[in-house]
């Protein structure tokens, strides 16, 4: 039986990523040795680094004076770094999630915190609306996509100070205008390669400001000065996300990436919104369009997991909602398929017809 992998990171990756990496785990560039043993200073290996780098810049329409890193320690690691490296005197945060709070729990550490808005008071059901954003912070940072509860912003904000942005799960899959931000990072598991790197995206004259001595590993600079080779990088992951980036230029780009992700969610929220048995969790003007979350309808909430055994059986992978929210989720990264949504639409309506 086909699997239909919608887990919400790690991720699927497209079939043809993950057989290119195999062959070169196998055998790298006829060297006699795999990708998973050579040096990431051998002769061979540059380039690859060097062409991820360009990918990126080039899908991203990224201006002069950034630098791509590819990095350790996820997200969660740039919860910290971000303050440490650009936390002057006071910081402003979008309190969108659980991962809006764990960056803010961070920022905390290095100096003052403003929450300029949240959607807190109902249990993150929406993106925040109709706040302004304080002229006298260092930087705004916002979570565009929030994995575990829905939510999703797909458009660059105007505001008055330079922003900061943890894209982790919807990087490369809309245009951005980069010029806004000056720092962009993702945890590359969930749209862009296998876990074990983070891309950083950031702006070289913002740096070096920051009003404390930073450690070696965790100061952007050092990376930017070595160009992401200070110490030994995530070999294989980031031979992945070379092999991915060439994917999603194949496949006509972030543009294209955002008309099939536009795709992919009207087929299984209109679903949702016309089958008896469902509803989505979020707001439906900021639904995100990479993690679909949708749960049961009160009065049928004791086939909660019967619905789940039989989307299992039929092949669905990882669409269980995370267990603070429930219900269930199905992840649409740029590797998704039409075919895995139209699949897991009919067993919504083969359930409904069951039942």
């Amino acid at each position: 039986m086909k699997k239909y992998n919608f887990n919400a990171g790690p991720s699927m990756l497209p079939r043809e990523v993950i057989e290119k990496t195999a062959k070169q785990i196998l055998d790298f560039n006829g060297s006699g040795l795999s990708l998973a043993e050579i040096s990431h200073r051998a002769k061979d290996f540059q380039p690859v680094v060097d062409e991820a780098q360009l990918l990126v810049k080039e899908l991203l329409n990224i201006p002069d004076g950034y630098t791509v890193l590819f990095l350790g320690g996820g997200a969660s690691l740039e919860f910290c770094m971000v303050p440490y490296n650009f936390l002057i005197k006071k910081a402003g945060y979008l309190n969108t999630g659980t991962w809006a709070k764990k960056a803010i729990k961070e920022a905390k550490l290095f100096g003052e915190v403003v929450e300029v808005a949240s959607s807190a008071d109902a249990d993150y059901t929406y993106y925040p609306k109709k706040w302004s954003c304080p002229t006298n912070i260092d930087y705004l940072h916002i979570t565009t996509n929030n994995t575990i509860y829905g939510t999703e912003i797909r458009k660059d904000f105007d505001v008055p100070v330079p922003m900061i942005a943890d894209m982790s799960s919807d990087i490369f899959s809309r245009p951005v205008d980069v010029a806004k931000y000056d720092c962009i990072y993702a945890g590359a598991q969930k749209n862009l390669s296998m876990a074990g790197v983070t891309i950083v995206i950031v702006k070289n004259d913002a740096l070096g400001k920051a009003p404390r001595q930073i450690p070696t590993m965790l100061d952007y600079k050092t990376h930017v000065d070595k160009n992401t080779m200070f110490n030994t990088p995530p070999v294989v992951p980031i031979y992945t996300a070379m092999e991915n980036l060439r994917w999603i230029k194949s496949h006509g780009g972030v543009e294209a990436m955002d008309k099939r992700a536009n795709e992919r969610a009207a087929i299984l929220y209109d679903e949702i919104d016309r089958n008896k048995f469902f509803h989505g969790t979020v707001k439906t003007e900021d639904r995100s369009l990479m993690n679909i979350c949708f749960v049961m309808n009160e009065e049928y909430a004791d086939l909660e997991k019967c619905f789940l055994d039989y989307a299992v059986s039929h092949g669905m992978v990882g669409i269980k909602g995370h267990r603070s929210v429930g219900g269930f989720r199905a992840s649409c990264y740029n590797a998704q398929t039409i075919e895995a949504v139209q699949k897991l639409v009919k067993c919504m309506k083969e359930f409904e017809a069951a039942h």
